[in-house]
């Protein structure tokens, strides 16, 4: 059937729309009106986390012989966090509005105004002067010339440990899982006795009291990360760097499958660049809402390993027995949001197709290996011994690949549903199937369909997914 594309950039509202239809995303605590910046990841969305974190471990841990797995604790021992800087330095630059009392992000609110990177290098005491110098009106109540100075707060969010509320000490939640991984740097160097350069990755919850949380799940409270720390020899960090830029771009583009116009790679600025780090880039995606950064990869030298040494007490260089050196190894670290790079597989898969008949299709061209669903199984008709020939190819299917099966409404409009979730291919058992045995198999991109016997389903599949 030919068709056409009516829509070449979908908007975040059609995202979210989605999202919600058809059991992707839903927001949290509904039923209670909602708690703001929370978020549920329904049936097709827990799929899709789970698929991405998957091929996210074949890939930076299972593929390679120089990268081991961890799962450290979300709550560590205060101690850890004043070591990494987190409690003098991750903080934000905000401001108030005296008469609605709402909070804004000084540089966020400067940036939307005058474009992006605009504050970089700026003080707090500029970013307030540039905002009282406009005379920029109060996004919430429109109120001219009320913010407060902008200063800065803490993001970390504080929680008890303790079996009582006298007793107990005053911990975080962390904000970031790097951490975990090096206070466990010697453990895991020690038992797998592996040679530097070697890494660790993990994927886990992190939490971060964020103030402008916004854009959907692009920026949230609670959110979670495949991050690896990858531990080398000091002199070599930039041929790893590199190595790591472009190991994440070819994930990206081909296990992932962006489309290659939808990434970029941005270096940053030495002004830019945090208090650890000699070098960063981030590769950005265009969001529905403009670039905004996917993952981020940096130079983090020996910063952190020389603070935990400090802080604790502990030797944590690494002894090179072969070549009688000892040395605290520099880092380099990919970062990646899981949510975030969610986020941006539904929008780089997200089409609204007008085809022959007039009809509007909406389809998420999701690569096999990332979508919810692998094939959809229908029966043409209830009866006739349809639906239970229907159910036995789908008992056989199921044991190899995540199938759905379906058996209300017209045939048409379970093909539009396993299309807005990205389903690669639909199988319809007819009445030719009770005298063949042969079915319809109908892609998704194209909306071919190919009679194939059901003895030749599962090799069919196979070569297809």
């Amino acid at each position: 059937m030919a068709k056409e594309n009516i829509k070449e950039d979908s908007s975040l509202k059609q995202i979210v729309s989605l999202a919600k239809r058809r059991g992707f995303v839903f927001g949290g605590s509904e039923i209670y009106g909602g708690l703001s910046n929370t978020f549920d990841y329904g049936p097709q969305g827990i799929e899709i986390l789970l698929n991405l974190k998957k091929l996210w471990w074949q890939y930076f841990v299972h593929k390679r012989d120089d990268v081991l797995g961890l799962d450290s604790s979300i709550l560590l021992h205060p101690k850890v966090w004043e070591a990494s800087g987190h409690v003098s330095n991750f903080n934000d630059p905000l401001m108030d509005c005296k008469s609605c009392r709402s909070r804004f992000r000084v540089d966020k609110f400067l940036e939307d105004k005058k474009g992006e990177n605009f504050c970089v290098g700026k003080s707090l005491d500029e970013m307030t002067q540039i905002i009282l110098e406009e005379n920029y009106k109060c996004p919430n109540c429109g109120s001219e010339k009320t913010f407060t100075p902008a200063r800065q707060f803490n993001l970390m969010f504080k929680t008890s440990h303790g079996a009582s509320e006298e007793d107990a000490t005053e911990i975080y939640l962390r904000p970031e899982t790097a951490q975990g991984i090096f206070i466990n740097f010697k453990n895991v160097s020690q038992i797998s006795r592996r040679k530097i350069p070697f890494g660790i990755a993990q994927i886990g919850k992190s939490f971060r009291n964020e103030i402008m949380a916004r854009q959907f799940i692009f920026r949230t409270r609670e959110f979670e990360q495949m991050e690896m720390e990858f531990f080398c020899e000091p002199g070599t960090q930039g041929k790893w760097f590199s190595h790591w830029v472009d190991y994440c771009m070819t994930w990206l583009i081909n296990v992932v499958g962006l489309k290659p116009d939808s990434i970029r790679i941005r270096d940053h600025d030495p002004e830019e660049l945090s208090h650890y780090s000699d070098k960063t880039s981030d590769i950005e995606f265009k969001y529905p809402f403009g670039w905004g950064e996917l993952w981020g990869i940096a130079s983090r030298t020996d910063f952190d390993l020389t603070q935990h040494e400090k802080f604790s007490g502990e030797d944590l260089k690494y002894i090179d027995q072969e070549n009688k050196k000892k040395f605290l190894p520099y880092v380099v670290e990919p970062a990646l949001g899981l949510n975030r790079l969610f986020l941006a597989v539904l929008a780089d898969a997200y089409e609204e197709e007008k085809l022959e008949d007039g009809d509007i299709r909406t389809v998420l061209h999701l690569h096999p290996k990332v979508a919810p669903v692998k094939i959809g199984i229908f029966p043409l008709m209830k009866k006739d011994g349809l639906a239970e020939k229907a159910k036995e190819i789908y008992d056989s299917l199921s044991e190899h690949w995540y199938c759905e099966y379906d058996e209300g409404g017209a045939i048409g409009k379970r093909y539009r549903r396993q299309d807005e979730i990205g389903t690669p291919f639909c199988i319809t058992i007819d009445y030719n199937t009770m005298e063949d045995n042969t079915v319809t198999v109908r892609e998704r991109d194209t909306m071919n369909q190919d009679r194939i016997p059901v003895t030749s389903l599962k090799s069919y599949f196979i070569e297809k997914l």
